[in-house]
């Protein structure tokens, strides 16, 4: 391989180093903002009723802008594939876009605070993971967080959080005909499907997680002992 050739690829892989650092570190200044709305709102009301109001539009904009990470699985520049972050990518989304926004009565459930307050954590743990790995190696801390948080935050999120809010959602869904108007079949019927469904395509990702988990730390025992 040619010395210009050997230049092209080591500029090209500068590049797409800092694109990824850029994109994590702003998603990762996204999600602190908005864990510090949720935050600032809850100890200045001693309420949960207003999660979305603090955070919800911003949340709804990481949350579409995360779509990249299906574009970056896709092209390869990173190694997680299609499947699994098209599938935390379309739920989410539907979850705020589909539900919560179009449901007025939904937005302050205590269900809402649970669902943004363990995104939010759980993201900013995993963007300051992903932007510390495009500059080098990042603290064993925050490793450990990354694939050690996931196992609270991430059922407490579904389970209480995104799974009771849309069952919550129902009566509201039907007394409105939601997208009566848009979809060829009932809205109503889909969101009950959804939820029987709903947990056993979570379970798909967190065990994914906990592979990930014992790959991961596994590395740093493996580089310890030696």
């Amino acid at each position: 391989m040619g010395k210009a050739k050997l230049t092209e690829l080591s500029l090209m892989a500068k590049l797409q180093a800092l694109y990824l650092f850029s994109y994590n570190f702003l998603q990762f200044l996204g999600w602190t903002t908005a864990l510090f709305r949720i935050l600032s709102n809850l100890i200045s009301t001693k309420l949960v009723t207003g999660a979305y109001a603090s955070a919800g539009e911003l949340i709804c904009l990481l949350q579409c802008c995360a779509f990249l990470e299906v574009i970056h699985g896709a092209i390869g520049i990173v190694p997680s594939g299609v499947v699994l972050p098209l599938m935390q990518w379309s739920g989410r989304t539907h979850f705020v876009l589909a539900i919560v926004r179009q449901i007025v009565e939904v937005k302050e459930l205590p269900s809402m605070f649970i669902t943004f307050f363990a995104w939010s954590l759980t993201e900013v743990i995993r963007y300051s993971h992903y932007a510390l790995s495009c500059i080098g190696s990042p603290p064993y801390l925050i490793t450990y967080l990354r694939y050690t948080a996931f196992i609270v935050l991430y059922p407490v999120g579904v389970g209480p959080g995104e799974i009771w809010l849309m069952y919550q959602a129902l009566p509201f869904i039907k007394r409105g005909n939601l997208y009566a108007n848009s979809l060829p079949f009932s809205y109503y019927n889909f969101i009950k499907v959804l939820l029987v469904l709903y947990p056993l395509l979570w379970l798909k990702l967190y065990l994914h997680l906990f592979k990930q988990r014992r790959s991961k730390l596994g590395k740093y025992q493996k580089t310890k002992k030696i």
